[in-house]
């Protein structure tokens, strides 16, 4: 995590989820209908010292998060009964944030901002490198490993990262996943402009493309929720650079 100047409130208080990262084999749920690609990627991850369950619908995987609740989901879209966009609104809907990585076919801009709106944490399109989805998915754990009580404080911004509740001036500001991690980003190095490349890697474990907009588009979602009731505005655009959260 980048350096920051700004202040915070510190109580390392790790989560059940986060400690097992830290001291145990990471539990992956592997969401793939074609039989050959499901072993190979259990096959790859289980080599890699992962522990490996499989489900071969969003159905399938619904049921075995709730019976082995795993530290992060790799899923594909295209599924029979219950595709995986749906399962991964299902997933958010009963306030479950395991990290999803998605796997798919459709690689135009519009089908990632449909995944992530679904609520994944990253897309990635097939084909794809084995390296490239391993290091996706380190980057989804470690950002789990920071699930604290950690309460974060900036402009009349406040994040507690512990229960993932945020308040702008005594008014809750309700937030997906992503748009949170992606604030929470914003927040603690308030005052420093953040490079577009940076924050793709920080949030996404590593840029989608150099013509993604997916990076504008939350920002958006970030600026409408967090300007509601004609706040002032905190995330400025920084042009050819990035962003960076101040007033203006």
């Amino acid at each position: 995590m980048l350096l920051t100047g700004l202040s915070y409130s510190v109580h390392r208080n790790l989560s059940p989820q986060a400690y097992r990262l830290i001291t145990m084999p990471a539990q992956i749920l592997v969401v793939e209908d074609d039989p050959s690609v499901r072993t190979a990627l259990a096959r790859a991850l289980t080599y890699e010292g992962y522990e490996i369950a499989t489900a071969n619908d969003g159905a399938a995987a619904l049921q075995a998060m709730v019976e082995r609740p795993p530290d992060a989901v790799v899923l594909d879209v295209m599924m029979p009964h219950v595709d995986g966009l749906e399962a991964c609104r299902r997933i958010r809907a009963r306030g479950d944030d395991t990290p999803i990585l998605i796997l798919t076919a459709l690689g135009e801009v519009a089908d990632r901002v449909d995944g992530l709106d679904a609520g994944a944490d990253d897309y990635m399109v097939k084909p794809f490198a084995l390296e490239e989805l391993l290091a996706r998915l380190r980057a989804l754990l470690r950002r789990s490993t920071h699930d604290v009580t950690d309460v974060l404080s900036a402009h009349g911004m406040t994040m507690n990262l512990g229960t993932r509740e945020v308040v702008r001036d005594n008014d809750p500001v309700s937030l997906t996943k992503t748009e949170f991690d992606l604030l929470e980003l914003l927040v603690r190095n308030a005052g420093i402009v953040l490079e577009r490349d940076l924050i793709y890697e920080e949030i996404w474990g590593i840029d989608f493309t150099t013509s993604s907009n997916s990076l504008d588009v939350y920002v958006g979602y970030l600026r409408r929720k967090t300007e509601d009731g004609n706040k002032p505005r905190l995330i400025q655009t920084v042009r050819g650079v990035g962003y960076v959260l101040r007033p203006d």
